[in-house]
């Protein structure tokens, strides 16, 4: 080996090792976002139990909850596209159970729908607790001359409708409200794209290496 190759094999060793330790940084992420996946699925899918009475956004986030009360009249429209559906609104209500008032997300009414009539009586409800993560800086404000939100903010929305601030998406409920299509927590948007970092990053260290063995190549058929 000549003195001209020693800088290359450096630079290349230390660019493949780098590249590897990134493939095998994301197959560990991997792992750990396929666990954390799977404990969602179990808790969502869990038996549902009684609202509980303090409630932690961290601790309690997709706890399945059933309640038995009855829906206000307020309510809000959140804007929502759905894949191969279309446009629609979240209709968000405030639900009044056992002295409590918390917020309802009932579903999906297609945008072009009147809304249907506030159902009377008592309604039991089952679904998941949750408080989603869609503001940002790039999320307008909403239209309160049109009645649209644009995305699901539980303190503003607690706030503007009177309720604490919980939000349980619903699953089903008894009495039904057929114009409103639930739209249940499942674990579609939480994205897990780290299988397919770690195959860009192995890759890259395989085209590292063979560049420089090509280049260790070049300069050996130089001095020769």
């Amino acid at each position: 080996m000549t003195k001209r190759m020693i800088l290359p094999l450096l630079f290349g060793l230390i660019g493949c090792a780098i590249l590897v330790s990134l493939g095998t940084w994301q197959v560990k992420r991997l792992a750990w976002k396929e666990a954390m996946l799977s404990e969602i699925d179990a808790r969502i899918g869990a038996e549902p139990v009684a609202l509980p009475d303090q409630l932690d956004a961290d601790v309690d986030r997709f706890l399945p909850v059933t309640a038995t009360g009855t829906f206000g009249a307020d309510r809000l429209r959140v804007l929502v596209s759905q894949k191969q559906v279309g446009a629609g609104y979240r209709i968000i209500s405030p639900f009044m159970t056992q002295g409590r008032t918390i917020l309802v997300d009932r579903g999906v009414l297609p945008i072009a729908d009147d809304l249907p009539a506030v159902p009377t009586g008592d309604v039991t409800v089952t679904g998941n607790l949750h408080w989603p993560d869609e503001v940002d800086s790039y999320t307008p404000e909403p239209d309160e001359a049109r009645d649209i939100w644009f995305a699901r903010d539980v303190d503003r929305m607690a706030s503007k409708l009177g309720t604490e601030h919980v939000l349980l998406i619903l699953r089903n409920a008894n009495p039904a409200t057929p114009e409103i299509t639930p739209l249940p927590v499942s674990r579609t948007g939480i994205p897990n794209d780290h299988l397919s970092y770690a195959i860009t990053w192995f890759s890259l260290a395989v085209i590292w290496f063979g560049m420089t063995v090509f280049l260790l190549w070049r300069i050996r058929q130089r001095t020769v």
